[in-house]
């Protein structure tokens, strides 16, 4: 799709995330036992064929630059195209997603693209774009909104779509829950590039903050708007519930064929490590267990990033660890989300609810 460039924002849900978006942003919160979230909107866009992306740089950028780099990986780093930073200076405290678009719409004005995915990396799918354009050119649409039925009632700020028949647009509403089969926006937008300028520029001169909002919402009798379904899987990381229950569900071996196994596969930033080590005393059910860990006990239902050292005698269920933890022996966890480079002390046991799960934040020694 030589036509089309691809734009990414960070600006995700940050505030029901607590810890785990301290000192991150959601687009780049681990999950899957390897990836980043925002690694899924950046395969769809490149595996559609797109090989024009501006990623929208926010706030707590860092890990985003330390994952993404050159995007040597998702096959980026080129002398023409290819992967571009677009940042956003703040300027009167306006660090909206908007804003940074407002501030580099140059770079989508000088772009030979005649369309424009506008994608938040904020959720967890994969979606060959193909399909999407190919509805926007057969309905004529101004701009198309990908959306999905949601799968479950969760809290976390949702955007529920009124669908025609047709796939017509009828009516937005923001809520701030996810109720099971409404049809929730998945933050991806497509639209002709003249039209994004004209929409970006007109909201944010205009007062905007928000896309979606000022611009969309409150001017539909301006737009002929449809609605693509994405029928596969999707997760929308806005609150730790939403992200602990993604990260579970990856566990089923369906979920994780259509995202990983499929012909266009995630991509993700290469890490060389030595292969997992299972030593005598380990049990290991139904969890992903990333490169470099070192099993000596038990681990159920769970995932663990790479590098995590599990000691003899210790149990661990229900739990999502990241990396370069460290289990001491005789320590019992359930239901607990730690952050990077966590040190259970031997003995420790920690519980949290089966529908809040504790979070240790990253560098704690408990």
């Amino acid at each position: 799709m030589g036509n089309v460039m691809g734009i990414i924002r960070l600006d995700g849900a940050n505030s029901m995330l607590k810890e785990l978006c301290e000192h991150r942003p959601v687009a780049a919160l681990p999950i899957a036992g390897r990836y980043r979230i925002l690694d899924f909107a950046m395969s769809s866009l490149v595996n559609s064929g797109i090989d024009h992306v501006g990623v929208l740089v926010s706030k707590k950028a860092r890990p985003v630059f330390d994952h993404l780099r050159s995007g040597k990986d998702w096959d980026l780093a080129r002398h023409r195209d290819g992967l571009a930073y677009l940042p956003n200076d703040g300027e009167n405290g306006n660090t909206t997603a908007l804003a940074g678009l407002y501030q580099n719409i140059d770079f989508v004005m000088r772009s030979s693209a005649e369309y424009v995915f506008l994608a938040q990396a904020d959720t967890v799918y994969n979606i060959d774009f193909r399909h999407v354009l190919l509805f926007h050119q057969n309905t004529g649409a101004d701009i198309t909104m990908v959306y999905c039925k949601a799968r479950e009632d969760l809290p976390g700020e949702a955007a529920s779509m009124q669908i025609a028949e047709n796939g017509k647009v009828t009516d937005i509403a923001k809520r701030m829950t996810s109720t099971k089969g409404s049809n929730d926006f998945m933050g991806i937008y497509l639209m002709r590039k003249d039209t994004l300028v004209k929409l970006a520029t007109s909201t944010f001169e205009r007062g905007g903050n928000s896309m979606l909002v000022d611009g969309i919402i409150r001017h539909m009798d301006n737009f002929s708007i449809y609605g693509y379904e994405h029928k596969g899987f999707t997760a929308r990381i806005n609150s730790t519930m939403a992200y602990f229950n993604a990260n579970k569900a990856i566990l089923n071996p369906d979920i994780w064929n259509e995202l990983f196994m499929s012909e266009h596969p995630i991509h993700t930033k290469t890490k060389d490590a030595a292969p997992v080590q299972y030593k005598n005393t380990a049990k290991v059910t139904n969890s992903l267990i990333g490169n470099g860990c070192e099993i000596y006990g038990e681990v159920e239902d769970s995932i663990l990033f790479r590098g995590v050292k599990v000691a003899e005698g210790v149990k661990i269920k229900d739990c999502i660890i990241m990396e370069q933890c460290k289990i001491e022996p005789y320590a019992m966890l359930r239901d607990v989300i730690c952050d990077k480079n966590v040190v259970v002390s031997e003995d420790q046991w920690l519980k949290g609810a089966e529908n809040y799960p504790l979070i240790i934040a990253k560098s704690t020694v408990i």
